[in-house]
């Protein structure tokens, strides 16, 4: 089969011929239709993701598609089967192995297209503004990176959960997606003051980052007292670094959140919040945002497409076949 895959670290990946995946005894072979892209796919090349595969491997994190084989022991699922699964790496592949915890059955009034893009996504919005952030109808909700990938999930989960969603981003025509997935005030960070508008709204309860860099401080200024901060990756390229006496002086909790960890010490949240997303999407509640399509073939200026910072939403790649 045909898969694209990494073979030096910082360098462009390549395609190549491999065998098809051998499956485990718990695992699930599929055949895939759809793979979404995310930022930790770039970092995998980069090498400087925490759970980069030893080389070479084959990049795709999230996928969809139809069930082909079983491994011995799986009980949950049958040949034929629509799943999504969070592969975690191998998704750019005709096929790919998932293991069975990491795999959901999809309706049909879902598109693998949709489903591919609904876990990390809308995964670590949605665990990360329930579990860890305990976010209730009425709070301020702030979100940096609001037109990304988890951005702008967090600001449709942020609105569906009640809340008043704050969204930053670069430029109106991004700015103009978040409004259309709920976004009660919009701030271009490119030309305005963050915290001279946000002061003016007294402040937030939730800081939703997926960022870091520069506009961490500038968004910790931001918090209300007992506020949350969500530290959820850092696409800016920095690391910020907190100054204790300030958490201490305001009572602010700064919370990190890791998604796959959960798949580790607690993967029945995962599982649980995943249901929940698929049904809010079948019931129409929640939509996921597709920036663009790709075909596999074309699937290293998808790459380009992410780096760049050009979508405002998910970026697709289809066409294995």
């Amino acid at each position: 089969m045909r898969a694209l895959q990494v073979e030096k670290h910082a360098t462009p990946p390549v395609f190549v011929e491999v065998p098809h995946p051998k499956i485990s005894p718990t695992e699930i072979l599929i055949s895939v239709t759809a793979c979404s892209l995310n930022f930790a796919d770039l970092l995998m090349i980069k090498g400087t993701y925490q759970e980069t595969p030893n080389l070479p491997f084959t990049l795709g994190m999230e996928i969809a598609g139809t069930v082909v084989a079983l491994g011995e022991t799986v009980k949950g699922f049958k040949i034929g089967e629509r799943v999504a699964a969070f592969a975690g790496s191998g998704g750019l592949a005709e096929y790919a192995a998932a293991d069975e915890s990491r795999c959901l059955k999809i309706a049909d009034a879902l598109s693998f297209e949709q489903a591919a893009c609904s876990l990390i996504a809308y995964g670590t919005s949605h665990l990360a503004l329930t579990h860890r952030a305990n976010l209730k109808p009425g709070d301020t909700l702030l979100v940096l990176g609001a037109s990304g990938g988890v951005g702008l999930t967090a600001v449709e989960i942020g609105k569906a959960l009640g809340a008043q969603v704050v969204a930053v981003a670069r430029g109106r025509e991004k700015l103009d997606v978040c409004r259309t997935r709920g976004a009660d005030i919009l701030i271009d960070s490119s030309t305005e003051d963050i915290h001279a508008i946000i002061k003016g709204i007294g402040g937030v309860d939730v800081v939703y980052d997926p960022i870091g860099g520069e506009n961490f401080a500038t968004a910790l200024r931001c918090c209300r007292p007992e506020a949350r901060y969500l530290v959820i990756g850092f696409a800016s390229g920095e690391v910020p670094q907190i100054k204790a006496n300030h958490l201490l002086v305001k009572n602010v909790d700064v919370k990190g959140f890791y998604w796959g960890g959960y798949l580790n010490f607690a993967p029945h949240l995962v599982t649980e919040s995943l249901s929940q997303i698929f049904k809010l999407i079948e019931q129409g509640a929640l939509s996921p945002h597709i920036s663009k399509k790709f075909e596999f073939s074309d699937a290293l200026n998808a790459l380009t497409y992410l780096k760049e910072r050009k979508s405002a939403g998910k970026v697709v790649i289809e066409g294995f076949k």
